[in-house]
């Protein structure tokens, strides 16, 4: 494809955008080189924690709502093609009060895409979902369309795939620099330097140390997910009678989890709220005070989960001011394509992401929306 340079296209980390873009190229026919600083499917970025939810009716903007719909479409491909179980389907659940953020903008999503929804009252959802016993003047938007991503199983699936079409992974090499020369971009690494064509960055967390001239206003927050044991009838938490859910206390204080799965217990988490972070310098121990404002959720919203603590992980997410991902080409350098952040819940668009920055390596374009997650909007930076 390019003339010149010993690869097509460099991929530099290769957790689940760069996993997944790797995938693509390398299916296309492109000659990839993928490098990632730590081991394939590490937890030590933003996708560790062992599960993701996928969802449709989409809180946080219904622009997403088109490209949830082909992620959909995706992952049940990408089962197929690795032979690998990465999704399992339980429904969701977003709760909150009337104006809340995550209970109206479920609503717009599904009213605006004409997407499959209930909404419950709150003694409505109580008798269906007795697992959460949310307050009387909530309200719960239920959807078919949800369920449960194996976060590691899905980021190796997405490296296996690569490896089959011919990529080329390096794992356990960080990068430390690039420069464009003109006919293309040089990655340095702690190893060596390669040359390509192209270039796409999707290292997340560690994107404003890679790339500081974007100067994007990037915020590192750490955060804790816990797993318990229910304490009483835990036939009401499995998936089957507890679907993926969210819940906005108020609006300083979300919460989310999974219904409880073979080997890992029941997942709640909080969403948001932790304190910045380097992600070189990370406490990757779950703290006393960490436990707590989750144990304070549990144990008014769903008493009979808050048993014995079974386990906890600690990832990040990489926010944005608009909550909103990163996604595009660079603005002063288009043979530059940078894939993420995704300010906490860009797992499930992993695979279209791929697709996406597979379309601008190759060409420059792509027929998915993405306006609305370019980098520029932050950035007036130039090479």
């Amino acid at each position: 494809m390019t003339e010149g340079n010993a690869y097509d296209v460099i991929v530099v980390g290769l957790g689940a955008m760069g996993s997944a873009t790797a995938y693509q190229l390398a299916k296309r026919g492109a000659k990839v080189l993928g490098i990632e600083a730590f081991t394939p499917a590490h937890e030590l970025g933003s996708s560790g924690g062992l599960t993701r939810i996928i969802r449709l009716a989409y809180f946080e903007h219904p622009s997403y709502v088109p490209l949830l719909k082909a992620a959909w479409q995706l992952w049940p491909e990408i089962e197929h093609e690795s032979g690998a179980h990465l999704l399992e389907m339980t429904g969701g659940n977003y709760i909150g009060r009337a104006g809340s953020d995550v209970l109206e903008g479920s609503m717009l999503s599904a009213r605006t895409h004409g997407l499959a929804h209930e909404l419950l009252d709150a003694d409505e959802s109580r008798r269906r979902f007795p697992a959460i016993q949310i307050d009387d003047d909530m309200q719960t938007l239920h959807e078919p369309l949800a369920g449960t991503l194996f976060a590691q199983r899905c980021i190796a699936a997405h490296l296996e795939l690569a490896r089959r079409h011919g990529a080329e992974l390096h794992f356990e090499e960080r990068v430390t620099g690039w420069q464009h020369d003109g006919t293309g971009v040089t990655v340095t690494t702690e190893r060596g330097r390669y040359q390509a064509g192209k270039l796409v960055v999707s290292v997340g967390a560690w994107l404003p140390k890679l790339m500081p001239e974007l100067h994007l206003p990037l915020v590192v927050e750490r955060n804790v997910a816990f797993w318990y044991e229910p304490v009483a009838q835990p036939e009401i938490f499995a998936p089957d009678r507890l679907p993926v859910w969210i819940m906005e206390v108020d609006a300083d204080h979300a919460f989310y989890g999974f219904p409880t799965l073979p080997e890992q217990g029941l997942k709640v988490a909080r969403h948001h709220g932790g304190r910045p972070v380097d992600p070189d310098t990370l406490e990757r121990q779950a703290t006393e005070a960490d436990e707590q404002v989750v144990r304070g959720f549990t144990s008014r919203y769903m008493p009979l989960a808050s048993g014995r603590r079974l386990d906890s992980r600690v990832c990040m997410y990489t926010n944005t001011p608009d909550e909103n991902f990163v996604v595009g080409l660079h603005p002063g350098d288009p043979s530059i394509v940078i894939a993420s952040p995704c300010s906490g819940h860009g797992f499930k668009f992993s695979n279209v992401i791929g697709v996406i920055c597979a379309d601008l390596a190759v060409s420059g374009a792509t027929a998915f929306d993405i306006a609305f997650l370019s980098p520029a909007r932050f950035s007036d930076s130039s090479v």
